[in-house]
């Protein structure tokens, strides 16, 4: 049994956007010291794809697939366009298990974090301003 991880995000048009997948991709691939499979896959307007990201790790033999949806919550493209997504990954890869957390801003652990961030910021008065 080979497993891999599959961070799956909405996607944008702005290649920076994707910068914090990628610094999560690689802090994960650290913290496996590289053994376990960790690839991004997007819904739209980047690429991979999640039907290319599975086919790649289906072609280098893994069989366990974990998608963690990258969003805050289930909105519509949760909800309705990623179901079809993953059923179209498991219609042509039978022999890939594919299974799906529930989206990180759900999880606990998560939102624990967002909040000592928060209260961090506002302890330092620091403001993020986007640049122009």
């Amino acid at each position: 049994m080979k497993s891999a991880l599959v961070l799956f995000g909405h996607g944008a048009r702005d290649p920076r956007w994707a910068e914090p997948f990628l610094n999560l991709q690689a802090r994960l691939r650290a913290q496996t010291d590289g053994q376990l499979p960790v690839e991004l896959a997007f819904l739209e307007l980047m690429t991979p794809g999640l039907s290319e990201c599975v086919g790649k790790l289906a072609g280098q033999g893994v069989t366990h697939v974990m998608v963690v949806p990258v969003f805050f919550g289930q909105g519509g493209h949760l909800r309705k366009d990623f179901p079809v997504l993953l059923e179209e990954c498991r219609a042509a890869w039978p022999g890939v298990e594919l299974k799906v957390s529930s989206p990180v801003g759900e999880w606990s652990s998560v939102l624990d974090a967002i909040v000592a961030g928060s209260l961090q910021a506002l302890n330092q008065m620091s403001v993020i301003t986007p640049n122009r």
